[in-house]
C-alpha cells in the first residue's frame, strides 16, 4: 500500500500544472499574456487584427478598440486577453482602463495598477469580433500600443498580437511642417499640413471629388505639385482617407507599370515617406537612395497627409521637366508592406508638364474603355433586349394587315433589336480584354457570367436562323428551346449588370445604382404584368368559342372595346420605351461623371 502511495505521489509531482479559463478570469496571465495551456503559441501570422477608431488621443479620451477576424477564410476565436501598454516599454504594466460594450461576451480584469486595465472573454463561445472602449489615463505615456492574446482552440493560440499605436496629441502625433512655424501641434487635433488654396494659380492639383478641399473634407483625395522659384525642386503634397498608405505616381501612359512612385505609409502611428519604382504590375521596388527632403506628415481621423521635396533632375528618377500622367492610389498596409490599392487609381485626364504653368487638373478612376463597356452593355440589355422581348411577347398579333420589308412588323422589330443587341454585346465584351490585355483575375463572377452571356448571345440568333417552318412538328421544340435559352440569357445578363456596377474599374455610386437597377427590373415586371392582365381580360370578354388570337386581337373587330385595345397597347409600348430610355440615360450620365 505504501508503495502505491509513493508511486501516486511521484506521478502527481511529475505532471506540470495546466489550467484553462473558459470563463475569462485570466488575471494570472496579465504579465506575459501567455495562456497556461501547456502548449506552445502558434508562430505563423495570426488570422486576427486589432483596429482603433482614433490614431491620436488626449488625457481622458475614449478610443474604441476592436478585435476581429482578419482572415478571408471563415474562422473564429473562443478566448482573448487585450491590454494597452506604453509603446516605448511594452513589458511595463497595462495603462488606462477599459469599458465594456457587450458585458455578455467580455469581462474586465485588473492587469496593472488599475481595475479594468485588461479585458477578456466571459465564455468560450465562438466569436468573430469583440469591442471595448479604452479610456486614457490623466498622465498617459507619449504613445500607447494595444496587444492581444487570442485563443482559437485550447492548443491553438497566438500571444501578444501587436495592434495599432496611438499617440498623445502634442507628443509626436504629427511631424511639424519644417518651413512653416505656424503649423505646429497643439492639445487639440493637429492642423492640416496644407490646403487647396492656390490650385491652378500657384500649384498644380489633382483632386477627387473635383474641387474638394483636403483641409475640411475627410473624403478628399488630393495631390499638388509646386515648383520652387529657383526652378530646382518640386514640392509634393498628398492627402487622402486611407488605413495604410496614399501614393502618387508619374507615368508616361495610363497603364500601371514603369512608373515613378512616391509612398506615404502609416507605420505604427508614424508616416514613412519613400520613393519607389514600379516595373509592370508588380510590388513597388523601394529606392535605395534617399532623395526626398523637407518631409512632414500628419495622421488624424483616418486621413494620411504628407509633404516632401525632390530635385527636378535626379539620376535614377523621372526628370520633372517633362510631361506625365499623374496617378493617385490608396490602400492598406501591414508592417510597412503595402497591399494592392483599394480602388482603381485616380488618373489625370491629360499629361501635365510638372514644372509647367499650374493647372487644376481633372481625373477619373474609370478607364475610358471600361466606361464604353458599361454604356454599351447597359444599352444592349437595359433598352434593346427588354424592348425586343416585350414586343415578341405581347405584340405578335398586332399590325396583322401590315408588312415591313415583306415581314410582319413585330418580327422585324424583334429581329433588328436582337441583332443590334448581339453587336453591342460583342463590342462591349471585347473592351475589357483590350484594356486588361488579357483576363482579369479580380473581376470575380462578373467575368464568368459575362462569358456565358456572350456565348448564349451568339447561340440565340444561330438557333433562330435554323428554326423549322411554322407548320413543322419540330416548331414547338424550337419555340421552347428559344424561349428557355432566351429567358436564361436575360436573367444572367441582369445578374451581370448588378455585379458590373460594383466593379472597381466602374464603381458607380452606392446605394444609388442598385436602387435604380431594382427600379428598372420592377418597371419591366410591371409592364409585363399589365400587358398579361390586359390580354387575360380581353380573352374573357371576347368570343369564348373562338380561340384564334389573331381574330380576337384584330384591330377591325366590331365591338367598340376591341377597337380601343390596339391603341391602348400602343400607348403602353411608347410609355415603356420612354421609361427604359430614362433609366438608361440616368446610368449613362452617372458613368460619364466618373
Amino acid at each position: 500500500m505504501s508503495c502505491l502511495f509513493l508511486l501516486l505521489t511521484l506521478l502527481m509531482r511529475s505532471v506540470a500544472p495546466v489550467t484553462g479559463f473558459s470563463n475569462g478570469k485570466v488575471s494570472v496571465a496579465c504579465g506575459d499574456m501567455v495562456p497556461q495551456h501547456g502548449h506552445q503559441p502558434r508562430p505563423d501570422p495570426p488570422p486576427y487584427n486589432i483596429t482603433v477608431d482614433k490614431s491620436t488621443f488626449s488625457p481622458g479620451d475614449n478610443i474604441t478598440v476592436s478585435l476581429q477576424v482578419a482572415s478571408s477564410k471563415p474562422t473564429f476565436f473562443k478566448g482573448f486577453l487585450m491590454e494597452a501598454r506604453d509603446a516605448g516599454t511594452l513589458d511595463s504594466p497595462a495603462v488606462g482602463f477599459f469599458m465594456l460594450t457587450d458585458p455578455h461576451e467580455s469581462r474586465l480584469l485588473q492587469c496593472g495598477h488599475t481595475q479594468g486595465s485588461g479585458v477578456s472573454h466571459r465564455s468560450s463561445t465562438r466569436k468573430t469580433c469583440i469591442k471595448a472602449v479604452w479610456k486614457s489615463p490623466q498622465e498617459p505615456p507619449l504613445s500607447v500600443q494595444f496587444l492581444a492574446t487570442v485563443v482559437h482552440e485550447y492548443k491553438v493560440y497566438w500571444v501578444r498580437i501587436p495592434g495599432p499605436v496611438v499617440s498623445l496629441r502634442g507628443g509626436g502625433t504629427a511631424a511639424p511642417f519644417t518651413d512653416s512655424p505656424s503649423l505646429t501641434t497643439s492639445s487639440s487635433a493637429p492642423p492640416p499640413l496644407f490646403t487647396s488654396v492656390g490650385c491652378g494659380h500657384s500649384k498644380t492639383c489633382l483632386r477627387d471629388p473635383v474641387g474638394c478641399h483636403p483641409d475640411s473634407d475627410p473624403h478628399c483625395f488630393f495631390l499638388s505639385l509646386t515648383t520652387d522659384e529657383a526652378g530646382q525642386s518640386v514640392m509634393f503634397e498628398l492627402s487622402g482617407p486611407a488605413e495604410g498608405y496614399v501614393a502618387a505616381a508619374l507615368s508616361l501612359d495610363k497603364w500601371m507599370g514603369n512608373d515613378d512612385v512616391y509612398l506615404c505609409v502609416n507605420d505604427g502611428g508614424r508616416v514613412t515617406i519613400s520613393a519607389a519604382y514600379v516595373s509592370g504590375r508588380t510590388h513597388p521596388e523601394l529606392a535605395t537612395e534617399d532623395n526626398l527632403w523637407g518631409q512632414s506628415w500628419r495622421l488624424a481621423d483616418g486621413v494620411i497627409q504628407c509633404r516632401f521635396h525632390r530635385n527636378i533632375i535626379l539620376s535614377n528618377r523621372f526628370t520633372l521637366n517633362q510631361s506625365y500622367y499623374l496617378f493617385m492610389a490608396n490602400g492598406s498596409s501591414h508592417h510597412s508592406l503595402i497591399h494592392r490599392h483599394d480602388y482603381q487609381p485616380l488618373i489625370s485626364t491629360n499629361q501635365q508638364l510638372i514644372t509647367g504653368p499650374p493647372v487644376d487638373l481633372t481625373g477619373s478612376r474609370s478607364p475610358l474603355l471600361i466606361k464604353f463597356h458599361g454604356v454599351l452593355m447597359l444599352t444592349a440589355w437595359m433598352w434593346t433586349v427588354s424592348t425586343a422581348v416585350i414586343i415578341a411577347r405581347h405584340y405578335k398579333y398586332f399590325w396583322l394587315h401590315t408588312t415591313l420589308l415583306g415581314k410582319r412588323p413585330w418580327f422585324q422589330f424583334h429581329r433588328t433589336l436582337m441583332v443590334l443587341a448581339v453587336v453591342l454585346t460583342s463590342v462591349a465584351f471585347s473592351l475589357p480584354f483590350i484594356y486588361r490585355r488579357g483576363w482579369s483575375k479580380r473581376a470575380g463572377f462578373h467575368a464568368y457570367i459575362g462569358c456565358t452571356v456572350m456565348a448564349l448571345s451568339v447561340i440565340q440568333p444561330i438557333m433562330a436562323t435554323l428554326r423549322p417552318v411554322p407548320d413543322s412538328p419540330r416548331r414547338i421544340i424550337f419555340s421552347w428551346l428559344h424561349f428557355g435559352a432566351g429567358s436564361v440569357l436575360h436573367i444572367l445578363a441582369m445578374v451581370c449588370v448588378f455585379l458590373g456596377v460594383a466593379q472597381q474599374a466602374l464603381l458607380l455610386p452606392s446605394p444609388w445604382s442598385p436602387a435604380v437597377l431594382t427600379g428598372w427590373l420592377l418597371w419591366i415586371m410591371l409592364t409585363d404584368l399589365l400587358l398579361l392582365i390586359h390580354t387575360y381580360t380581353l380573352r374573357n370578354t371576347g368570343n369564348d368559342d373562338n380561340d384564334d388570337k389573331e381574330h380576337m386581337l384584330c384591330p377591325h373587330t366590331e365591338t367598340g372595346q376591341q377597337r380601343e385595345i390596339p391603341q391602348l397597347k400602343n400607348v403602353v409600348l411608347i410609355v415603356f420605351i420612354i421609361g427604359n430610355t430614362g433609366f438608361l440615360s440616368a446610368f449613362i450620365k452617372a458613368i460619364a461623371s466618373l
